[in-house]
Formats: C-alpha cells, sequence, structure tokens
C-alpha cells in the first residue's frame, strides 16, 4: 500500500468529508474539540463542526491538518498546527504538563488523528505524523508536541486513539517529558 500525505487545503472537500464518514467521534467532532470551549462543545451540532472545520480549511493560509491517501484513496487525517490555535490546550491537565510557554506560536500540537476502518493498522498514523513533522518543520515550528495514550499501560477503546498512540510517537523521535495521568503522556520532538 502506497501511502502519501496533503494539507486539507490542497485537497477537495468531500476527501475531508469521506475520512470523517457518517457515525463515530469522527462525524460528531470534525477535530473541534481542541478549539471550542466546553460550553461551545455541549450546543454545537454535529453539521456546525463540519461547517466550521470546512471554514477553517478554506480560510487557511496555513492547513490546520493533513489528509493521508492510502493507494489513492483518502484514509486518515491528523489535526497539526501552532499550539495557539488550539484554546482548550489552556485548560486541559495533560497539556499543561508541558514544559513549553501555553502561548508560543512556535510550539505546534498533532492533537487528532482519524484512521477510517479498512486502514488501521496499516501505518497511516504513522504517515500521517511524518507528514506532520514535515508539515510544522515547513512553517517555521521550532518543536512539536502530542499528548498520546500509553496502550502498553492502560487499555484503550479504538475512539481513544484519537490522541495517538505512545508507540508511534516514540518510534518517530519523539521524546517523553511528561507523565500527567496515568496512561498519557506528553511528548517532543526538536524540529530545528
Amino acid at each position: 500500500m502506497t501511502i502519501t500525505v496533503r494539507p486539507a487545503t490542497a485537497v477537495p472537500w468531500d476527501d475531508v468529508r469521506t475520512v470523517f464518514g457518517t457515525r463515530g467521534d469522527p462525524s460528531r467532532c470534525w477535530c473541534q474539540w481542541f478549539k471550542v470551549t466546553n460550553a461551545e462543545w455541549e450546543s454545537t451540532e454535529p453539521a456546525q463542526f463540519e461547517r466550521m472545520l470546512c471554514d477553517q480549511v478554506s480560510a487557511a493560509t496555513v492547513s490546520p491538518g493533513l489528509i493521508a491517501y492510502a493507494d489513492g484513496e483518502p484514509a486518515g487525517w491528523a489535526a497539526v498546527e501552532a499550539r495557539p490555535g488550539y484554546r482548550r490546550l489552556t485548560t486541559m491537565k495533560v497539556a499543561a504538563a508541558s514544559p513549553e510557554p501555553q502561548g508560543d506560536p512556535a510550539v505546534w500540537a498533532v492533537t487528532c488523528f482519524v484512521v477510517r476502518v479498512g486502514y488501521r493498522k496499516r501505518g497511516v498514523s504513522a504517515a500521517l505524523l511524518a507528514g506532520a513533522m514535515e508539515f510544522a518543520r515547513s512553517h517555521g515550528a521550532r518543536l512539536i508536541e502530542a499528548y498520546p495514550v500509553d496502550v502498553a499501560e492502560k487499555k484503550t477503546s479504538s475512539a481513544d486513539l484519537f490522541h495517538g498512540a505512545l508507540s508511534t510517537f516514540l518510534s518517530a523521535g519523539f521524546e517523553v517529558v511528561a507523565r500527567p495521568s496515568d496512561g498519557r503522556a506528553v511528548v517532543m520532538l526538536a524540529l530545528q
């Protein structure tokens, strides 16, 4: 299987829609959980979240995420951008464990992965992470961080793996800089 990764701003919107699907958590969230307040999360319908992501992609000078293609078919998504773009990170316990200042635009975060059923456990997440690292580097990021799940430490459903698996990040050269809770880590990789 050949996997390629492209910015969401450079692909047809229907490919993004295919990845997020029509059922399950991705079709409800549209990668907005890290961008909205709790009140907004509770009062917003999934169709509105889709419109929000569509607007973010359409208006972006720098894409808010990447789409992976497996043999030409849309297979996955990774949210990656400068950390100040994620409002919720300022209040999350796991993100607060980061040693980096919250408002530093040179610190980028990978917050979310979506991999379609049928493409899981086939290297899509690893390809998306490699793409996210290069994308952040090419847009001036000093370092990139994430908040993955340690599946060796805590039994996790596939729905909770949207943060990514710690093993994927460690294989890509990230280092654990904090363990704020059971089964969660803060990982970082210097890019410059």
